[in-house]
């Protein structure tokens, strides 16, 4: 069920101040009445003809990380998001009218005491909704950015660019994980072997995949696929390769393939970011930054998907969670955003 995000609703995320414009009282949202996706189908094309671009979406769901025997958590992402990024200044780098508040996907709750084959059977619905939702954004000529949830969601991403474009993805993902497991029922480490499998994916790269976190069954999986991988240990540990000659490298390719692109990020690969499975031995979230402005510059990305951020796996407690999230992914869309916009500053 989609939650629409209401001008009321957002009021409880902004704290204003007199002098200054937040982002959370210039963005879009669509009217609460638009209950029918005929309707909000019909908004999307309405805010698009009025200049409109992005359209924020969050899913909160952790069934996808629970299925693979993570942690839950990735379900309260998009509300500690937009505490942040609401409360952003309004101004000549970012106006905020750029961007639509689409709402929340509340998949049905699952509790702790849910089995797994219970929680694949859940991430396996809600592909279906993510795969309709995604595909009203698409049909607009809107670019999702998509937050929350386990990175299960990028399977529904990638069949709804399948749908859109007529054609397969070509997928970048920073990730210590490949997520290209085997087919065992959906979970959130299965995503693009599923997306590969049904044809909505034809070239893959992991940027930060990390040597001794994927099993070698996996990296065997992959590359029987053709995927292609930098490590963490190649950049951050060895400096075999600087990161800015990598991103140079996938973007090259990526381009050659002239499909559209998908641009994944799961926070697992940011040090110390609370997520199913946080690391100290990650890479800053500057690094992070900069991956997705320089990739969102270089290549034509249909999406941006920032998956697995899990507050309450904070190990300063969920109040501390979400004020690092919050501010951590605000900084990730705004990277993506400033980079797909004319600069006129």
């Amino acid at each position: 069920m989609l939650q629409i995000m209401t001008h009321e609703a957002i009021k409880q995320f902004v704290s204003p101040r007199d002098g200054e414009t937040k982002l959370g009282q210039t963005v879009h949202v669509l009217a609460p009445s638009l209950t029918n996706s005929a309707a909000q189908q019909e908004a999307l094309h309405q805010f698009k003809s009025q200049g409109g671009q992005f359209v924020i979406l969050g899913i909160s769901e952790d069934a996808g990380p629970r299925a693979n025997l993570g942690r839950g958590g990735a379900n309260t992402a998009f509300e500690a998001t937009m505490s942040q990024w609401l409360n952003l200044q309004s101004n000549r780098y970012l106006h905020g009218k750029e961007c639509l508040i689409l709402g929340n996907l509340l998949p049905r709750h699952l509790d702790d005491n849910a089995t797994q084959a219970d929680l694949s059977k859940a991430t396996a619905e809600l592909d279906e909704q993510v795969i309709n939702l995604v595909s009203q954004i698409f049909a607009a000529q809107l670019t999702p950015i998509v937050i929350g949830g386990g990175h299960n969601n990028a399977y529904g991403l990638l069949m709804a660019v399948k749908g859109q474009f007529n054609q397969a993805a070509a997928a970048v993902n920073l990730d210590p994980h490949s997520d290209f497991r085997p087919r065992e029922g959906r979970h959130s480490g299965n995503g693009f072997s599923y997306a590969a499998a049904n044809g909505a994916l034809s070239y893959y790269h992991v940027l930060g995949l990390h040597e001794l976190k994927n099993s070698e069954a996996t990296l065997e999986q992959l590359s029987l696929f053709g995927g292609q991988w930098h490590t963490f240990q190649q950049i951050w540990v060895r400096r075999e390769i600087s990161l800015t000659a990598a991103l140079t490298q996938i973007s090259k390719n990526i381009n050659q393939t002239q499909l559209p692109v998908a641009l994944e990020l799961d926070v697992d690969a940011i040090a110390k970011m609370p997520s199913s499975a946080s690391t100290f031995a990650g890479i800053p979230l500057l690094d992070a930054c900069h991956y997705v402005s320089y990739m969102a510059k270089h290549t034509q990305t249909a999406y941006l998907h920032i998956a697995e951020a899990a507050p309450q796996c904070h190990e300063a407690g969920e109040s501390a969670g979400n004020r690092d999230v919050g501010q951590s992914v605000s900084e990730l869309i705004y990277a993506y955003i400033q980079a797909k916009q004319p600069q006129h500053y």
